[in-house]
Order: C-alpha cells, then structure tokens, then sequence
C-alpha cells in the first residue's frame, strides 16, 4: 500500500511508528508461531481421525452383514449391541472431525496466511518509515 510517508516532518513521528511497528510485528510473529502449531496439530489430528473413521465403517459395514446372516439369539443381539456401539462411535468421531478435522484445518490454514499477509505488509510500512526517517535524518544534516 502507498503510505503518506511524506507527512511526517520529524523524525520522532518516525521513531514512534517505529516502535508501534515493531510491536505490532512481534505480536504478529508470535501468532505467526502459535498458527503454524496449530495448523501442525490440526493436519496431524485431520488424517488420524480420517484413518480412524474409515476403520469404524468398515467394522460397521462387516458387523451388518453378520447381522443380517446371524438366526435369531444370543450372537445377533450382541452383533446388533456391536453395530449400535459403532454407530455412536461413527458419530463421535464426524462430530470431531468437524471441529479439528479437515474443515478446521483449512480454516486454520487460511488464519496462517492472512497473518503472513499481515507481516509482510508490516515490513514494507517499516521500510517506508525508515527510509523517510533517513530522508529526515539526511534534511536536518545538510
């Protein structure tokens, strides 16, 4: 962005938006840090609750083919217990893998980049400055 770095007449305005700067830019590297962790987190729970659901449904899958084979008694009744057990568990982990699986990951993903965006714009509002205050520094000494 083109800044109005021609309105500061003294190199004090310079130094105070420099250290504002600096600031803002250390709060952004430790979010920077802390999404980066996150989207690590977030990508390594995404694929373990992904190999975890389709093991659950599988197992669903061969428990309603015994079910629908099994006679009437002991075993069916716990073939069904076993397909209801699975079913909770199938929608435990849906439920999961739409808060940390890949939905999550993605929206994570995209905090990181726009933090990214945010340093970088952060820099170049450094360099202006600090090319100004140089302007500055060279007006005052001449």
């Amino acid at each position: 962005m083109n800044y109005s770095i021609t309105n500061l007449t003294q190199v004090a305005d310079c130094d105070a938006l420099l250290s504002w700067a600096a600031k803002e830019q250390a709060d952004l590297n430790f979010k920077r840090i802390s999404d980066e962790r996150l989207t690590a987190r977030y990508a390594e729970n995404a694929q373990e609750l992904d190999a975890v659901l389709q093991g659950v449904l599988a197992e669903l899958t061969a428990t309603e083919t015994i079910i629908a084979v099994l006679p009437e008694g002991p075993s069916k009744e716990d073939a069904i217990n076993k397909r209801t057990r699975l079913e909770y568990k199938k929608f435990l982990l849906e439920t999961r893998r739409e808060s940390y699986g890949s939905v999550a990951l993605l929206e994570k993903e995209m905090d990181l980049a726009r933090v990214m965006q945010e340093l970088t714009e952060v820099d170049a509002f450094i360099l202006s400055v600090n090319s100004r205050k140089a302007e500055l520094q060279q007006q005052s000494a001449a």
